[in-house]
């Protein structure tokens, strides 16, 4: 029986908990963290381009980062585009650099942000659950016995379950992270 489906089908859910890690870090802790900034796009002589390319992005205190344009000239529109992010971050430009101050998470806020983060793992539930059903279709095309298939499909099961499983204790950990004063 062809091990292909299975593999394919492996390899497309460690790209969903990828993604969902890579999400996870978005999502700001209360302590600084570049990362939070990834998705920033700045207007650059007329052009959208991420911040990074544009910036060096240090954390120089446990609740600050700092932003050091290779261009002096594009330090309000770094400033306008953090502020445009809704990440609730207020950048400070000092003519040189721009200062932001992470400010400590209300207790409000850390709900928010976990119900966020909640939204965000069941996002890659479904995901997992839509490769499923792609991998179950595949197998149902296959040549072969109904007990190969069955036995097929079983495998796949049992791999969304151990990644949904992954799934929950990533959500578990962030949660605690986000929870943790």
């Amino acid at each position: 029986m062809n091990d292909s489906i299975t593999q394919n089908t492996k390899n497309k859910m460690m790209l969903s908990i990828e993604n969902l890690e890579k999400r996870f870090i978005t999502v700001r802790a209360g302590r600084a963290n570049p990362n939070v900034l990834d998705g920033i796009m700045v207007e650059y002589y007329g052009n959208m381009t991420p911040l990074k390319q544009l910036a060096m992005i240090s954390v120089p205190e446990a609740r600050q980062l700092l932003i050091k344009p290779f261009d002096k000239s594009c330090l309000s529109a770094i400033e306008k585009a953090i502020l445009a992010s809704n990440l609730g971050l207020t950048p400070n430009n000092d003519g040189e650099t721009v200062r932001i101050i992470i400010p400590a998470l209300t207790e409000e806020r850390r709900k928010d942000l976990i119900k966020q983060v909640k939204s965000l793992a069941e996002e890659a539930k479904v995901a997992i659950r839509n490769i499923r059903q792609d991998a179950m279709k595949e197998i149902e095309k296959m040549d072969g016995s109904e007990d190969d298939q069955k036995g097929k499909e079983k495998e796949i099961q049992n791999l969304t379950d151990e990644y949904n499983k992954v799934v929950e204790n990533k959500l578990k950990e962030k949660e605690e992270e986000l929870m943790t004063v």
